[in-house]
């Protein structure tokens, strides 16, 4: 079978998962990707959050594939050096006690919720089996992540999902209070919400999530898996704010490129998980955590989190003043490079007209276009997507 990349092709070869951009990438470089027709494309989606450091960091691509030489596979079963070096970096960043490998974030979401329950029986109480989530969340699309999740549409015709879940409306403190209990194992939270529109949870929220834990002993889990490694300007989005998780997931930026993930415990879970618990067969491979290592070391080599503070400040001050200009533009919600514009109509539309300028972004919720470029962005690659969208709400008017 001939396979020419095209849409049709892709109607007879694959379920029909996703909505594709007319797009076949070739390759990449810096932040820019490139399409079988030449054509060169400003990329401020990085792969949904994945590609921090844009495309074909040298560091990256050696590191990959030096372990790729050595081995590429061989399974928990043994002892391998980059995972031992990329867990005592975790851990040095965290200040936490103990690392486990899987490959995706909803990987990472299970793990936890499986830590969560495991916890919580051995504590000794056995209605300790709540576990509660955010509205507007986005945890993933395994059936344990999926029934965290509560949004309708990823939802439907997928009953029954995993039952002993709990939603709090999204810095609804009264709710909180009235919904966490004796009976809650844990709380998950993005601090920063990125599929849910990019909202940051509020201080008063967080303070009131101190007192319950301190009053019903259960664990906090950080769902960092889009906002983490570097990306709100701190390596963890939680660090802005003065609390400690018991248990991170982190995933996307953090194996290079590469399918990997991470649930970082403190000592209050450090002994919960006993062998044959939990386990997974290609978690922590030696490739994706040399490439999670080299990833890391760039970050704080180059200072990238102080650059996604900065480029993100311009850029929020671009929008803001673009806002002031359009009335097609709502709000603007910024943390580093995690942006969020919300609009009066279907953001898709926005990402067509980007698209027609040569500029990718995303949508997401809706009515926000988001926008997620790499760490190493410029000031001016940020400058060609403001101006882009800047003609587009132009031509809007």
């Amino acid at each position: 079978m001939v396979c020419e990349i095209n849409k049709e092709t892709e109607k007879q070869l694959f379920f029909h998962n996703y909505s594709r951009l007319p797009l076949a990438i070739t390759h990449g470089e810096g932040t820019y990707l490139y399409s079988s027709d030449g054509s060169r494309y400003l990329d401020m989606i990085s792969g949904i959050g994945v590609n921090a450091l844009g495309y074909g960091d040298k560091r990256v691509v050696n590191a990959i594939t030096e372990q790729a030489q050595k081995i590429i596979h061989a399974s928990n079963l043994f002892m391998l050096e980059p995972q031992f070096k990329l867990a005592g970096k975790l851990l040095e960043i965290s200040g936490l006690s103990k690392v486990f490998f899987a490959n995706s974030g909803t990987e990472a979401i299970e793990a936890a919720i499986k830590l969560s329950r495991k916890w919580a029986h051995l504590s000794g109480s056995i209605d300790k089996k709540e576990i509660v989530s955010l509205s507007n969340c986005f945890h993933g699309r395994t059936y344990g992540a999926m029934s965290l999740t509560a949004k309708a549409k990823y939802l439907e015709g997928y009953d029954p999902l995993l039952p002993g879940m709990a939603n709090v409306s999204f810095n609804d403190v009264d709710n909180l209070k009235a919904t966490v209990s004796d009976s809650t194992a844990a709380v998950f939270v993005e601090f920063i919400q990125g599929e849910g529109g990019i909202h940051k949870i509020s201080s008063e929220f967080i303070d009131t999530l101190k007192t319950l834990r301190e009053k019903h002993d259960f664990l906090l889990v950080a769902d960092e898996i889009q906002a983490g490694c570097g990306r709100t300007g701190k390596f963890f989005s939680y660090m802005h704010f003065d609390i400690e998780p018991d248990l991170i997931c982190l995933a996307k930026p953090l194996g290079g490129g590469l399918p990997l993930s991470a649930v970082i415990g403190n000592s209050k879970v450090k002994n919960v998980f006993a062998a044959g618990n939990h386990g997974t067969t290609f978690g922590g491979n030696p490739v994706a955590c040399a490439a999670g290592l080299a990833l890391i070391n760039a970050i704080y080599d180059d200072h990238l989190m102080e650059q996604a503070s900065a480029t993100g400040k311009l850029m929020r001050q671009a929008f803001e003043a673009l806002g002031e200009k359009y009335s097609q533009i709502r709000e603007i919600r910024q943390y580093g490079l995690m942006i969020g514009i919300t609009v009066k109509r279907e953001a898709s539309y926005y990402v067509q007209e980007a698209l027609k300028r040569k500029v990718l972004v995303n949508a997401t919720s809706g009515d926000v276009v988001r926008l997620l470029p790499p760490l190493t962005t410029s000031r001016e690659e940020a400058q060609q997507c403001i101006d882009c969208l800047d003609e587009i709400f132009s031509e809007e008017t």
